[in-house]
């Protein structure tokens, strides 16, 4: 944590992260640790220096434990949003590039994951058709997985 773009000040929050959309057998790959209430994207913070492709890569790599190629870049995410679980109490705000990663065509993983603050996380293929009736973020997700533009698309999301 200590090479990540990323800050704490007062009550707030920030990180520069890079993540992937890992898409396999009609399922997005999202993780969930033992604390928190919700599934969260692959990926972390991106280290001083280190470009958001190889970061995207480094942490699918350490999370999934697969090395996943990348196809393209998806999504840049602009998120402000109230901490809750690891984060409760601070008001976030998180710059996101979200990488569409290639399919492997395998669910298989070998993932031994822990999040930045030291809690077991788990790999979760949840079903792209049943995506809405999770607690995952991001959240545009649900409108986008299907739809993918044939550029890359800003999304801004305020939920302070």
């Amino acid at each position: 944590m200590e090479n990540d773009c990323g800050f704490t000040k007062e009550n707030g929050w920030f990180r520069y992260r890079a993540a992937a959309i890992i898409i396999e057998n009609d399922c997005v790959l999202f993780a969930k640790n033992e604390i928190d209430d919700y599934y969260y994207s692959i990926g972390g913070a991106v280290h001083i220096g280190e470009k958001a492709e190889d970061a995207v890569r480094r942490e699918v790599l350490e999370e999934t434990g697969v090395s996943y190629k990348i196809e393209r870049l998806a999504f840049i995410h602009e998120n402000f949003f109230k901490g809750s679980g690891s984060l409760d109490g601070y008001k976030c705000h998180e710059i996101a590039l979200y990488f569409l990663m290639k399919s492997r065509g395998t669910q298989e993983l070998n993932s031994n994951s822990y999040s930045p603050f030291g809690v077991k996380e788990y790999m979760h293929w949840i079903p792209i058709d049943k995506l809405e009736h999770y607690k995952a973020f991001p959240t545009f997700f649900k409108d986008k997985i299907n739809n993918f533009e044939d550029r890359v698309e800003h999304i801004i999301t305020y939920e302070y």
